[in-house]
């Protein structure tokens, strides 16, 4: 029987090694169903309940694997469905193929049913998007965005018209598309800077003294190398968040995280470095840099157009981390000067005492950070942490300890909120047998709660800690500490999410009192399936920045003479968080 171009689709996607792709039927692509359902015992589809959840968990697949994340909608609002998801990935720089499905192929511009021209609406997310005509067109354009994908490692689509997915005649051919010409292989590039820049790189840090790190995603293959670069100039590490799994959170030589999820002694540390290695980041937020001139720079990055982006770079080291570094590193001389560690490391020992008195409080309400703080007990060493956007990303990127082979990812430069379950979704498909804990606002949370259900539908045993304050609290404090404005339009209307759980078919636990918490996480995490903790905390409780900066200071009594309904329990909450720290 000839194969259609379904047929020829999938089987391209199963000579590239593609075996999991998320998404959910429709119409549209009711073709290309059929044949994935022919290979099901090669290529698994996860049937997820929204496509925004099948692209958020294709870029998570992507991350977590190393490989190429593969989704799949259906023609018009199924495709449009995606594209947060896409950017999320093209933002990131993780390789996915979209695929999507057409109105019928004669019909397409007549304003048809779904009539919506998805290779034209993908063109500023895809690297490369393109219309699938015949089928002796499939396997060159399949060849083509798969290595796009990987090669650039971003975002790559291809569209099929309804009626062309069951096509089969391939008398259409052109005599100059002689087949199998494309070649399904794909070689990584693995270039390295010539040695006179290694050695001009190495001639930078002769001549620094107070020598930082800034390590980003791009270093969580290279974990070695930027230790042994640290234990040898005697050098801080400040992470990116998606470099928070570079190295653990107790190693000396970290001051954690950087910006406004940050810590007081990282944006020390770029405040009086002379010498920045900035490896594998694109950490976005300029003001966290040090000024322009006050320090020399080496950059390490596998893209060469993001040389120089975020910060004037007196050397610029192409290829990646690990490979750039292993053939660097023998070309530094030792530092024998610990003083600017010294200085970081006890900054670092009164933040962390600071951190564990934050998140040691039995007060009520519940305080976010207390929550974070009590599921490290439970994390394996080798866990998967999946974190959503809002402020529960800054109790996680501060509280939640890295340790051991732990992973960790969020959405990073888009920071979309919603992207938890999902990551989750992916992380737990890809590892099976790793421990996988999602963490939520419950914003971000409600966004695509429906993708709960697929957790129940595979039997992935995801545990969701929900902090619950009935409130978009990141716009809040953006609108009070950044705007100056009271908050407005940020209130949420309450919702069960154990009972929300339970008739999803998973577990759920409630807990508001600090006294009950370590119970309540003990039970989620002993379920055997998908559980959910709803930990109901304070909506008062304010993410401060490392540092707060005068202007900020400024915003926030603006908005408090403005009138914000809550001020006098805000003003009790930072007073109080100031006394401890004075304490």
């Amino acid at each position: 029987m000839s194969m259609t171009v379904a047929d020829r689709l999938v089987a391209r996607l199963e000579q590239w090694d593609v075996r999991i792709v998320f998404g959910l039927p429709g119409d549209g692509i009711n073709g290309l169903y059929e044949a994935f359902r022919k290979r099901e015992k090669v290529i698994r589809l996860i049937q997820v309940r929204h496509e925004e959840g099948a692209a958020l968990a294709a870029c998570a697949y992507a991350k977590f694997t190393q490989r190429l994340g593969v989704c799949l909608a259906t023609s018009g609002p199924g495709g449009v469905h995606l594209l947060n998801g896409l950017y999320d990935a093209k933002f990131d720089g993780q390789p996915v193929l979209a695929i999507t499905g057409h109105t019928f192929h004669d019909l397409i511009g007549t304003r048809y049913q779904q009539d919506l021209d998805l290779d034209k609406l993908f063109m500023d997310v895809a690297a490369y998007s393109v219309r699938i005509t015949s089928p002796s067109h499939v396997v060159n354009v399949v060849d083509q965005a798969v290595k796009n994908a990987i090669a650039r490692r971003t975002v790559t689509h291809l569209t099929v018209p309804k009626d062309v997915q069951s096509w089969t005649a391939d008398d259409e051919r052109s005599p100059v598309n002689i087949e199998a010409h494309s070649g399904g292989i794909y070689t990584d590039p693995q270039p390295l800077p010539p040695r006179a820049l290694l050695e001009h790189a190495a001639e930078v840090i002769r001549a620094g003294s107070k020598i930082a790190i800034l390590a980003g995603r791009g270093c969580l293959d290279a974990r070695k190398e930027i230790h042994d670069l640290a234990r040898l100039l005697k050098a801080p590490i400040v992470k990116a968040l998606l470099g928070k799994a570079v190295v653990p959170d107790d190693d000396p030589y970290t001051t954690g995280g950087v910006g406004l999820l940050g810590t007081a002694p990282s944006q020390e540390v770029l405040r009086t470095c002379d010498t920045l290695i900035i490896a594998g980041s694109s950490f976005p937020y300029l003001e966290f840099y040090p000024q322009p001139g006050k320090a020399r720079a080496i950059q390490i990055d596998l893209d060469a157009s993001r040389i120089g982006l975020r910060y004037p770079v007196t050397v610029g080291l192409v290829g990646k981390c690990r490979d750039v570094l292993q053939a660097w590193l023998p070309l530094i001389e030792p530092k024998a000067e610990t003083s600017f560690l010294e200085r970081a490391q006890a900054h670092m020992q009164d933040w962390n005492s600071l951190m564990q008195t934050r998140s040691g409080r039995m007060d009520l309400p519940l305080k976010p950070q207390a929550v974070i703080e009590k599921i490290n007990q439970f994390l394996r060493d080798d866990a998967i942490i999946c974190c959503d956007t809002g402020t529960v990303t800054t109790w996680v990127a501060r509280h939640l300890r890295i340790r051991g082979d732990m992973e960790f990812s969020v959405s990073g430069t888009l920071a979309t909120m919603g992207n938890g379950v999902p990551y989750s979704l992916a992380a737990s498909i890809a590892h099976p047998t790793r421990q996988v804990v999602c963490i939520c606002g419950d914003g971000g949370f409600t966004m695509l709660m429906g993708e709960l259900a697929t957790l129940v539908k595979y039997r992935l045993p995801v545990k969701v800690i929900i902090l619950k304050n009935n409130l978009l609290g990141m716009i809040k404090w953006e609108q009070l500490g950044m705007e100056g404005t009271p908050e407005y339009g940020v209130d949420l209307q309450p919702i069960d999410f154990e009972a929300f759980a339970l008739a999803c078919g998973a577990t759920g636990y409630t807990v508001d009192d600090p006294a009950r918490l370590d119970a309540a996480l003990q039970c989620a995490f002993n379920e055997p399936g998908p559980a959910v903790i709803q930990a109901v905390v304070d909506p008062a409780e304010p993410p401060l920045p490392g540092s707060v900066s005068l202007e900020q200071a400024w915003h926030f009594a603006k908005a408090m003479l403005k009138g914000q309904h809550d001020r006098m329990e805000l003003i009790r909450t930072l007073l109080e968080n100031k006394v401890r720290e004075v304490i």
